[in-house]
C-alpha cells in the first residue's frame, strides 16, 4: 500500500479510511510509513552486497520466534534427573524428540545463529569495502559494532544452554578469562557465574541475559541504527551522497523510494536466503560439526575434559587472536593481554570512521594499496578462524602471531597509508557499473 493510498483511504468515508484517520490522529502510522518506506530515498545503484541489512533483521526476527517457541518447552536447570542427566540436557532432547516439529525449531534457531553471523560479517565487510563508515554516518556505524558486541554476547549465552560438553567447557574457558583482569577479575568472573563454579547459577543467569536483556538491547540498537540510517540516507557503492542533488521538489535526482523498489528487490534476497538456509536445515543441520559440535550431544560433565575445547565458529578469529598472546608485558600475565587483544579486536571496528583518511569511500575509486592490503586482512580473518577451531601448536601459534600483528597493523597504521594511497576522483552523480 503506498503512502497516497492511506491518504485516499482517509478521505473516502470507508472503514479502512475511518480507521486510518483514527489511528493517525493518535499514532504517526502514515508519517512513519512515509519517512521510512515510501518516501524515504535510497540511491539508484544498489547491488546485491545491499541484501544483507534487510536479511539481517529478517534471521532476528526467526531468532525471536523460533526462541520462544523453544521457551516453552526448556528447562535452565543443571541438576541430574533420574536418568543421572542434566535437566536442561533432558529438556533439550525432549523439545527435539516429543514435542511437535521441535527439532525443526531448534535446527531453524540453531542453524539461525551461524545464519546471523554469516550475514552480518558479510554486511560489515560491505561497509568497509564502500566506506560506509565514513561522515555523515559514523554514528549509525557505531550503532552497528554495538550490535555485534550484543549479538557476541547473546549467542554466547545461548551456547552455553544446551548444557552439552562443549557449552559447559567453552563456557569454563571464556569465563576464566576475565579472572586474568587485574584487580576485580576475580570478583568479576564470581559475579558473571554467579558462583565460584560454573553450575545451576551460571546457566540460570545465561537463560536470563538470552532470553530477556540482551534481546531487548539487541531491538533497541536495531531501532537506533536503522533511526540513523535514515537521517543521514544510505551509502552506495559510488560513496556519492545522494542528497546533495536534488530536483526541484527536494527529491534526490539519484535516488528512489524504497518502497516499492527495494521491498520488491529485497523479497528476491529473502527467497534466495531462504531456499539456502532450508536446505541446510533439513540437510545438514550441525553444518559438518561447525554449526552443532560433535561434543555437544553428550551432557555437561565437569569430571570429563573434552580433548579439545574451542568456541563455536563466529567466535574463533578472536579466540586465535586471544591465543596468539604467549609472553607477559609489565609483568602481567599474558591471559590478560591476550583478553585485551580478542576485546580490542572487536572494538577497533568502532575506529574506522577516524583512522580511515582516504578522500573517497568506496573501493570503486581507492587505489592499489587498499584493495591488496584489505585482501591480505581478509585471509587473515579467514586464517585466524580455522586456526582457532584447531588445537594449538608451535606451528599454529606463530601463525596466528603473524596474522595477529598484520590484523591489528591494518587498522593502526591506515591513516598513513590511506593517504598515500592513489585514488581516482568520485563521479558526481551515482553510476551504474
Amino acid at each position: 500500500m503506498a503512502a497516497s493510498n492511506f491518504e485516499k483511504f482517509k478521505s473516502d468515508g470507508t472503514l479502512l479510511g475511518n480507521v486510518t484517520e483514527w489511528v493517525d490522529a493518535r499514532f504517526p502510522l502514515t508519517s512513519m510509513w512515509k519517512q521510512h518506506l515510501s518516501e524515504y530515498y535510497a540511491p539508484k545503484n544498489f547491488n546485491f552486497w545491499y541484501f544483507f541489512g534487510s536479511l539481517a533483521l529478517l534471521v532476528l526476527v526467526m531468532q525471536i520466534v523460533t526462541g520462544i517457541f523453544l521457551t516453552m518447552h526448556y528447562k535452565p536447570d543443571a541438576s541430574l534427573n533420574a536418568s543421572g542427566v542434566p535437566v536442561a540436557f533432558a529438556s533439550v532432547e525432549y523439545i527435539m524428540r516429543d514435542v511437535p516439529w521441535g527439532w525443526l525449531i531448534r535446527y531453524m534457531h540453531s542453524t539461525g545463529a551461524s545464519a546471523f553471523f554469516i550475514v552480518i560479517y558479510l554486511h560489515m565487510f560491505r561497509g568497509m569495502i564502500y566506506g560506509s563508515y565514513r561522515s555523515p554516518r559514523e554514528l549509525t556505524w557505531l550503532f552497528g559494532v554495538m550490535i555485534f558486541l550484543a549479538l557476541m554476547a547473546e549467542a554466547f549465552a545461548g551456547y552455553l544452554l544446551p548444557w552439552g560438553q562443549m557449552s559447559y567447557w567453552g563456557a569454563q574457558v571464556i569465563l576464566n578469562l576475565f579472572s586474568a583482569i587485574p584487580f576485580v577479575g576475580e570478583y568479576l568472573a564470581t559475579w558473571i557465574r554467579g558462583d565460584f563454579v560454573i553450575g545451576d547459577a551460571t546457566l540460570n543467569r545465561m537463560f536470563s541475559f538470552h532470553v530477556i536483556a540482551i534481546p531487548f538491547v539487541l531491538a533497541g540498537l536495531v531501532v537506533a541504527h536503522i533511526l540513523a540510517l535514515h537521517e543521514t540516507g544510505s551509502n552506495n557503492p559510488d560513496g556519492v551522497e545522494i542528497k546533495k542533488k536534488k530536483d526541484e521538489h527536494g527529491i534526490p535526482l539519484d535516488g528512489i523510494p524504497f518502497h516499492p523498489y527495494y521491498t520488491v528487490k529485497d523479497i528476491v534476497g529473502v527467497v534466495v536466503f531462504l531456499m539456502v538456509f532450508s536446505v541446510i536445515v533439513f540437510f545438514m543441520p550441525e553444518g559438518g560439526g561447525y554449526f552443532l559440535e560433535y561434543n555437544n550431544f553428550f551432557p555437561a560433565d565437569p569430571m570429563v575434559t573434552p580433548p579439545h575445547i574451542a568456541p563455536v565458529w563466529y567466535f574463533t578469529p578472536y579466540y586465535s587472536l586471544l591465543r596468539a598472546v604467549t609472553y607477559p608485558l609489565f609483568g602481567i600475565d599474558a591471559k590478560f593481554w591476550g583478553v585485551i587483544a580478542m576485546g580490542a579486536g572487536v572494538v577497533i571496528f568502532a575506529f574506522l570512521p577516524w583512522l580511515d583518511r582516504s578522500p573517497v569511500k568506496s573501493i570503486r575509486y581507492r587505489g592499489p594499496l587498499f584493495k591488496v592490503l584489505l585482501a591480505i586482512w581478509v585471509i587473515c580473518f579467514f586464517v585466524l578462524g580455522y586456526l582457532g577451531v584447531l588445537a594449538p601448536t608451535p606451528g599454529r601459534t606463530l601463525v596466528s602471531q603473524i596474522c595477529t600483528f598484520y590484523y591489528f597493523a591494518f587498522f593502526l597504521t591506515m591513516p598513513i597509508w590511506s593517504k598515500l594511497d592513489k585514488c581516482k576522483p568520485e563521479p558526481d552523480r551515482v553510476t551504474f557499473k
